[in-house]
């Protein structure tokens, strides 16, 4: 492949994950614990942060050296463990699909006021369209790269006219008053949990970037992804840390658009309204990518036609979205059970590591097996102990 090909292949992976991650409940969440938390909140980003790199590299790494997508490598790990696996994945991907269309369709709401349901439609539609073309995984890299980076200069924007209190945001990043469970779960699930830290993985799979000799490259691809991220990431905490912590109190109803609006008044609501559509329009594709990615192998009617079932799987989320709606609360709710899918794929894909049947003569690295077995116990835990939290949500 031509370095400038494999370039913007790269690239496009780690868009196609970030902008996975970077979706309504990336920003709903984000808002929702700042308001709570205030500054301390930088630390939970910097726990999540640390926590989904690990993650990420484990996964990416093992999948390259195979060629395998995460199914089969479970399949190999104990059979029938792959359909376990990617049923679970599937699931929450399409809990996260639900809810990326009600983002798409709140922000076209914001910026046209557009009737929610007539909003979601026109917003399917358009992601539909990426999958009708021959070149879909080109269109998709494209459409990821292209809306991220809007997304990442909007926002700095915000967080600019916001005047947030940096010295506070990053003496509490590292000495926090207080260490939220349910928070870093939730981070950690809504940024490499379920299908999202797959989705680069297996995108550079279909790129036929693979093997022990791209091991660099596929290395580079994880580090730009969570780099892509948590730039994002920290830029929406401080958008929204400079109104709250000027005693401002967010809309229940959708925290992060009062945040914009109180902020940069109705320039900064319908800057929102983009970011939101641009977010959104980006994780359903990334979403419905990834989810099918899990389910094509196992058999010849989804793997001859992938793109028309990834098309069907846009096209269920859009149908619940319309009939069952509560997207803010639905956003937390479906990143913490991501969070909770977290530790089961990611044992699964450290269980293959040292397997020679699976992975050959590579040896992968030892501090970085070890470090993985820390955070499949530490999100183990976590995702246990926010249960309750889940339930205090939801009730």
């Amino acid at each position: 492949m031509e370095k400038d090909k494999k370039l913007s292949v790269l690239l496009g992976a780690a868009f196609l994950m970030a902008t996975s991650a970077i979706g309504p409940g990336f920003l709903t969440q984000t808002a929702v614990f700042t308001g709570q938390l205030g500054a301390n909140f930088g630390f939970v980003i910097l726990a999540s942060v640390i926590l989904s790199l690990i993650a990420q590299l484990n996964v990416w790494r093992i999948i390259g050296i195979t060629g395998l997508r995460g199914q089969e490598i479970a399949n190999k790990v104990f059979p029938g463990l792959g359909y376990v696996v990617a049923f679970l994945v599937a699931l929450g991907g399409l809990a996260f699909n639900i809810g990326n269309v009600g983002g798409a369709a709140m922000g076209l709401n914001i910026l046209f006021n557009i009737d929610l349901k007539l909003a979601a439609a026109i917003s399917a539609i358009i992601a539909l369209v990426i999958f009708l073309s021959k070149e879909a995984g080109k269109a998709m890299d494209t459409l990821t790269k292209v809306l991220g980076g809007i997304m990442i200069l909007l926002v700095a924007y915000v967080a600019l006219t916001t005047r947030p209190p940096l010295g506070e945001a990053i003496h509490r990043t590292f000495i926090p008053e207080e260490i939220p469970m349910l928070a870093i779960i939730t981070l950690v699930g809504g940024t490499v949990g379920g299908y999202i830290t797959f989705s680069g993985g297996h995108r550079l799979l279909d790129a036929g970037i693979s093997g022990e000799e791209n091991i660099e490259e596929i290395n580079k691809s994880a580090f730009m992804g969570m780099g892509i991220a948590t730039v994002m990431r920290v830029l929406f905490f401080l958008a929204v840390l400079g109104v709250v912590s000027k005693g401002f109190e967010l809309d229940p109803a959708s925290p992060p658009a009062s945040a914009f609006r109180e902020g940069a008044g109705n320039l900064g609501y319908k800057l929102f309204g983009l970011v939101i559509w641009a977010a959104a329009l980006t994780s359903i594709v990334g979403a419905a990518y990834t989810s099918v990615s899990f389910i094509s192998s196992f058999s010849t009617m989804i793997s001859d036609h992938v793109n028309k079932w990834i098309m069907a799987f846009i096209a269920t989320s859009t149908i619940i979205f319309i009939t069952i709606g509560q997207p803010a609360k639905l956003l937390v709710i479906a990143g913490s059970l991501n969070g909770l899918i977290l530790p089961v794929t990611l044992g699964v894909m450290l269980m293959a590591a040292n397997n020679k049947e699976i992975v050959g003569e590579y040896k992968h690295p030892k501090w970085l097996f070890i470090a993985g077995i820390l955070v499949v116990l530490i999100t183990a835990f976590l995702g246990i102990r926010s249960l309750s939290g889940l339930k205090a949500l939801w009730s």
